[in-house]
């Protein structure tokens, strides 16, 4: 007696009346499978290719940006190119890796990829320009001035009255005695565009803290745009602290010449001399004014740092909004 067999049973009990399990008819349910499949496989690589997008390219900032911003660019500038530069080529490798993207045929019928290869060339070029542009300002702004100061000698109880500029010309910081004193009444101004003010720094007698004039005043406290040209109102750093006795070196060289002229305006006009005049920044503490230096070097590294975090955060998010409505269609 032959038993009843439905038709899916007879099919599964004898593929090879059909040509075998690859003649089974496709169904509905089959294709909507393979679609879940694929848009799941799709959604994983998505989410690792956004991870990548997120991190290398901040990753690649944080190291140019320091490369360029510190002590290997001051003392081995070879090495800061050649860091650089490394950076550099993993760009055009991401740029190669993009190119070949590009040119990939498309499958007909299927939908587009979303391109993320081309959005981290991108974003590491951007990443890439951001920090040797910011790094070299933070470099030239904070960094590079700490490194100066830290070449130059430092001294202690020097007296105006008997040290003379020529003695001192390596000098970074000075730590001037406490008889030592600014005399406000000989400060100057010289005008071209901004007023460069200079004040002489003297010593008291023993007498009711009374200025003592020097043979020479070699030793200049000055400011920018803290006097009135021509006039004896100086009043720049920490002139009005009567605990401040040291001097942090006038490092610019493109201001040095118009503080030289107020120099000799003050000479001038006073009738003193100063045989080879050194300029300072009159403060209480030298050595903390030249820490200063480094700590907002540091301190605009790290707000560099989380920006472009920030900024890669952003950009990430609108690619993926836009790869979405791709993936939608």
């Amino acid at each position: 007696m032959r038993s009843h067999v439905t038709s899916d049973e007879s099919f599964l009990s004898r593929p090879q009346l059909y040509g075998g399990f690859g003649g089974f008819p496709k169904s509905a349910s089959s294709t909507e499978c393979k679609v879940f499949y694929n848009r799941s496989q799709r959604a994983r690589m998505n989410v690792v290719s956004a991870c990548e997008s997120l991190f290398i390219p901040w990753l690649l900032f944080c190291f140019v940006y320091a490369s360029t911003s510190f002590s290997a660019h001051y003392r081995r500038l070879w090495l800061c190119v050649l860091l650089d530069a490394i950076a550099l080529a993993a760009v055009l490798v991401s740029g190669g890796f993009a190119f070949k993207a590009l040119r990939k045929r498309v499958v007909p019928g299927e939908r587009p990829e979303p391109n993320w290869f081309m959005f981290l060339f991108l974003t590491m070029c951007i990443a890439w320009i951001c920090g040797v542009v910011f790094g070299n300002l933070n470099y030239w702004t904070n960094m590079q001035p700490y490194y100066d100061y830290t070449n130059l000698n430092e001294y202690n109880d020097v007296m105006p009255a008997t040290v003379r500029g020529q003695q001192l010309m390596d000098a970074g910081r000075i730590h001037f005695t406490n008889t030592t004193k600014l005399d406000l009444r000989k400060s100057m101004g010289f005008k071209n565009m901004d007023t460069y003010c200079v004040a002489p720094i003297s010593i008291t007698g023993t007498g009711a803290g009374t200025l003592l004039p020097l043979d020479s005043y070699d030793f200049w406290a000055v400011g920018l745009g803290c006097c009135s040209s021509n006039s004896d109102d100086f009043h720049c750093g920490e002139y009005n602290n009567p605990k401040a006795h040291g001097g942090l070196r006038m490092m610019r060289d493109d201001q040095r010449a118009f503080y030289r002229l107020a120099v000799e305006q003050a000479s001038a006009a006073y009738s003193i001399k100063a045989t080879h005049p050194l300029f300072f920044y009159w403060t209480e503490d030298p050595t903390f004014e030249m820490d200063t230096f480094r700590a907002e070097g540091y301190k605009y590294f790290m707000i560099g740092m989380l920006l472009h975090f920030g900024f890669q955060i952003l950009c990430v998010g609108l690619g993926l909004l836009g790869f979405s409505k791709i993936w939608r269609q």
